[in-house]
């Protein structure tokens, strides 16, 4: 199901959306245009990998500081591949601008590092020793997904659904798409957990870690004279 808009207007322009935005595409771009050998030491460098902080003296080997916690922020501006950030601009286009109207730019932006911050450290506690980076603004927006969760629960939300190759559009409660996507979450945890050593690509902890600091901290940063529409 991919989420095409929802129906809750926003009062304000949503400016640090869009400069996130704009960060996570302007660095992804660059990446790509560096070559790949400087590309692969940012992606190490500024993405989190656990293992490196864990065990010293991997990191000492590798050649990276292991007192460098930048990366647990950093590694929210960093994405590996088209769809990746394609996905995660899809979701805070239509989702993020909402709850920025809801907490003002500045609570908005803090609420956000602090959701991905959280959620990157819940992807470390759990994978202590994955020695692959973990990139992406995914947990970030989970955060705010799991503000919209509670906060907007009835809105309206068109997803597209292909079937083979023709499009069907349908218009659902954001309480259903969003948790079909936590179902989802719990259940790729799962498999990982049966399956101990598959290959994933996704940081499932991260998702969940990010949707649950997002739901339970949200209230905390709602401006109080806030005229944000509710469905």
């Amino acid at each position: 199901m991919i989420p095409i808009r929802d129906s809750i207007p926003c009062l304000t322009r949503p400016y640090v959306t869009w400069a996130i935005m704009v960060v996570c595409v302007v660095v992804f771009l660059a990446m790509l245009i560096m070559p790949d050998h400087m590309a692969q030491r940012i992606l190490y460098l500024y993405g989190m990998v656990p293992i490196r902080y864990t065990h010293r003296a991997w990191a000492y080997d590798f050649g990276l500081p292991y007192d460098y916690y930048l990366s647990f922020i950093t590694s929210l501006f960093i994405h590996g591949g088209w769809l990746h950030i394609l996905f995660n601009l899809v979701f805070l286009w239509i989702f993020a601008d909402n709850i920025e109207d809801l907490m003002g730019h500045g609570r908005f932006i803090v609420f956000y590092l602090l959701c991905g911050f959280l959620a990157t450290y819940a992807q470390w506690y759990f994978s202590q020793e994955l020695v692959i980076p973990v990139v992406g603004a995914s947990g970030a927006i989970a955060g705010v997904l799991g503000a919209y969760f509670f906060r907007f629960p009835y809105a309206k939300v068109l997803i597209l659904v292909p079937i083979f190759f023709y499009p069907l559009f349908f218009e659902i409660p954001a309480v259903a798409f969003l948790g079909f996507w936590v179902i989802l979450q719990l259940q790729e945890i799962s498999t990982a957990a049966m399956f101990a050593g598959a290959a994933t690509s996704s940081a499932w902890w991260s998702h969940l870690g990010g949707f649950a600091a997002g739901a339970l901290l949200y209230r905390f940063f709602i401006k109080s004279n806030s005229a944000t529409v509710e469905e």
